[in-house]
């Protein structure tokens, strides 16, 4: 059984060389479920990788992406069967275990996971591990006692993947949502997800004060950097900041003085990791809750063979909402 897929070799130094393959099931490593992959995603991590921009892959040769959805074609676990469609998301994909830009792949069965009767492979992809990372993040937020109608939530680099299926997902549970965007034109965009506003960069600025007025009750940043700083400087007494990204920056200036004269929680949301029971309720939660006319809106599908100009636009901001990939 052979199947393409996209590999990442190495080369000389730190370099390596990305391309289309023909992968025999053969050559994967061993595992329980055999899956014929019909759908992954672009994500910003997928976008470092293909393009080598970060720091992504710990060893060669690497199938590249992060996540997969698609049907049991032979499986040796009794937890799964023939025709079972699934999806495998995290769990290493891409760094330290092959992963998901190939039409034929093989996993343990620990890390597959039924996909949601409500969604099919195209939407779940649409989602994608950007999807499921806000939803984690909504999580956070609402299992720390935020309260729809009355609290509001401010959501950085809110016209990604990962903050528009954010704002998307607050705003429809009620929270007052304060999307913030790099890009003036995408206000339209995030008013018609559900944003009560949307700001710039400059008018979240704390002005360097590790504290600053409150603001908001709660915050979903993927930016990190300066603009987490700040975030958290403006947040309100026992508030909550879910931090799941480094688009700007890891290095985080802030002190002590919000986390104990505020009590406000800095919580990491970690999506590659999760134990199976938050992560089938995250996607439980997806189902459940997420708009199928927004996602139609924020879904995009494109063919296999686009995916190394994809990932140079999504880095170069010029892709909007969520990136399928019909494999």
């Amino acid at each position: 059984m052979i199947g393409r897929a996209l590999m990442a070799r190495a080369g000389e130094g730190k370099s390596y060389a990305v391309g289309f393959e023909d992968l025999a099931l053969d050559a994967w490593p061993a595992g329980d479920v055999v899956i014929r992959v019909s759908h992954s995603g672009l994500n910003y991590k997928d976008a470092l990788a293909i393009t080598g921009r970060g720091p992504i892959i710990r060893s060669f040769p690497m199938v590249l992406g992060i996540d997969l959805a698609g049907e049991v074609i032979e499986s040796a676990s009794p937890r799964f069967a023939a025709g079972d469609r699934v999806i495998v998301d995290g769990w290493g994909l891409s760094e330290t275990r092959w992963g998901a830009y190939a039409q034929v792949v093989r996993m343990p069965e620990s890390v597959v996971q039924p996909l949601p009767a409500g969604l099919s492979p195209e939407q779940a992809m649409q989602i994608g591990t950007a999807g499921y990372t806000a939803m984690l993040c909504a999580m956070a937020l609402m299992d720390h006692g935020l309260r729809p109608g009355g609290d509001a939530v401010l959501v950085t680099g809110a016209s990604g993947g990962v903050g528009s299926v954010a704002v998307s997902l607050l705003a429809r549970a009620g929270y007052e949502v304060i999307a913030v965007s790099g890009r003036p034109e995408q206000e339209a965009f995030l008013k018609s997800l559900g944003a009560a506003q949307v700001l710039g960069r400059e008018a979240v600025s704390a002005g360097g004060r590790p504290m600053a007025k409150e603001r908001w009750a709660g915050v979903v940043d993927v930016a990190g950097g300066q603009l987490l700083a700040d975030a958290i400087a403006q947040t309100r007494y026992d508030g909550i900041v879910a931090a799941c990204g480094m688009a700007g920056g890891a290095a985080l200036a802030t002190s002590v003085f919000p986390f104990i004269l505020r009590g406000v929680t800095l919580r990491g949301v970690d999506s590659v990791m999760v134990p199976m029971a938050r992560r089938l309720a995250a996607w439980a939660r997806l189902d459940a809750d997420l708009d199928r006319g927004l996602l139609a809106q924020l879904g995009r599908t494109h063919d296999f063979a686009d995916l190394p100009q994809l990932a140079v636009d999504l880095l170069e901001g010029r892709l909007q909402g969520r990136i399928a990939v019909r494999l």
